[in-house]
């Protein structure tokens, strides 16, 4: 058997590649339903979720190289003409049904791969060529836009796959022709047909068809800007120090990846003298659990075992400002889902007229504030949790 294609046979590459994908679709499709239906309420559960995921997302860019490979060994390969040519409506159908599944063969992996990129933290590719990917950033709208498409694009190939199927079956079980044998190693016993002649319509089709199921999808609402979880706004509070912009970050280690996140919604309320040495002023800031965005995990941080955003909304630091010899800290109490833990802030200080920005960094363990106490250990979620703090404030 020739190795490259003839028009009358397919070649043995071709044929490799053909069924190779079809093997790596088969375990690709139960493995991502699978994962995506896998508890990761305790450390167990996390381990296997994540373990399963890391194999589909392995797999996929697998298929992402493959499909590249077979589309590009297709364009310098002859296509063996049509058994059923003299019915072009239903060969027309055929070659609409083989471009949408070539184009979903790369869009599927592809979105996969990028919202993994965009996406903080959990389950990592196996490949040795790091998490990320050129021009593509950590950002949570990126990374739910790449779900989106992915779900979409995993749906039309899915489509595409029992079509071509049905199409098989139909060629070897009604028609009784060669078509399926002939993808099939070993000898197709084929009979000899015109030469293939391509069209320019099968492909264009296929791309309106892409096309047609985005536009619908964005129209019905698939695609939409990352939106903290539902809760109520906190209310803005008097301050001598008005806070003009600033970010309260956290940063925790997850199956031995950073995963970072940050509180979108939060108060200060600030009392400062900055000519005034030793207790120099107090603070009082409120977050609300529920604006925390924390990469692919946001949803599993609000859940009882961890923040218990439902039952404890808001997380509250209520402390004095201390300067000593030019340092400064924030003694008080940190109070999250609770528990009242006394806390040392230390943090740099710049003022300049009634402007002031501070930057600091805490480290947290999780485990004194009852936060994931299903994860016993280490090797799922770390104790530590550094919290990154900077603030703009305007006299």
């Amino acid at each position: 058997m020739s190795a490259a294609n003839t028009a009358q046979t397919y070649g043995s590459v071709t044929k490799t590649f053909h069924w190779l994908t079809a093997l790596l679709i088969l375990a690709l499709v139960p493995l991502g339903l699978i994962a995506n239906g896998l508890p990761y309420e305790t450390d167990a559960e996390l381990a296997l979720k994540a373990q399963v995921f890391s194999v589909h997302k392995t797999l996929g860019v697998l298929v992402f190289f493959v499909a590249l490979a077979r589309i590009l060994w297709a364009v310098t390969q002859p296509k063996p003409g049509d058994l059923n040519h003299d019915r072009k409506v239903q060969s027309t159908l055929a070659a609409v049904v083989h471009w949408v599944l070539y184009i979903s063969l790369v869009a599927v992996p592809l979105t996969g791969w990028v919202h993994h990129a965009a996406t903080s933290g959990f389950a990592p590719i196996w490949w040795p060529f790091g998490q990320g990917l050129p021009f593509v950033p950590v950002n949570e709208n990126v990374a739910e836009g790449a779900a989106a498409l992915h779900w979409l694009f995993s749906k039309i190939m899915i489509a595409s796959i029992l079509l071509h199927v049905a199409g098989a079956l139909k060629h070897h079980v009604i028609d009784k022709d060669a078509t399926l044998r002939r993808m099939w190693f070993g000898r197709a016993d084929a009979p000899l047909v015109p030469a293939h002649r391509g069209s320019r319509a099968a492909p264009f089709a296929a791309v309106v068809i892409f096309a047609l199921a985005t536009g619908g999808a964005a129209a019905a609402g698939l695609f939409r800007e990352h939106e903290s979880v539902a809760g109520e706004a906190l209310a803005a509070v008097a301050s001598e120090w008005s806070v003009t912009e600033g970010e309260i970050g956290i940063v925790v280690t997850q199956l031995g990846s950073e995963v970072q996140g940050s509180f979108t919604d939060w108060t200060a309320a600030i009392s400062f003298d900055p000519d005034v040495t030793g207790a120099a002023g107090e603070v009082t800031t409120t977050i609300g659990i529920s604006s925390l965005t924390l990469g692919s995990v946001t949803s599993q941080a609000m859940g009882a075992d961890f923040f218990d955003a439902a039952a404890f909304p808001t997380a509250v630091f209520t402390g004095t400002i201390i300067e000593e010899d030019g340092n400064y800290t924030a003694d008080g109490v940190l109070t999250i889902k609770g528990s009242e833990v006394p806390v040392r802030f230390p943090f740099d200080l710049v003022i300049d007229g009634d402007l002031a920005q501070m930057d600091g960094t805490l480290t947290l363990d999780r485990r004194d504030f009852g936060i994931g106490a299903s994860m016993a250990d280490e090797s799922s979620l770390g104790f530590g949790v550094d919290v990154v703090l900077r603030v703009v404030a305007q006299r």
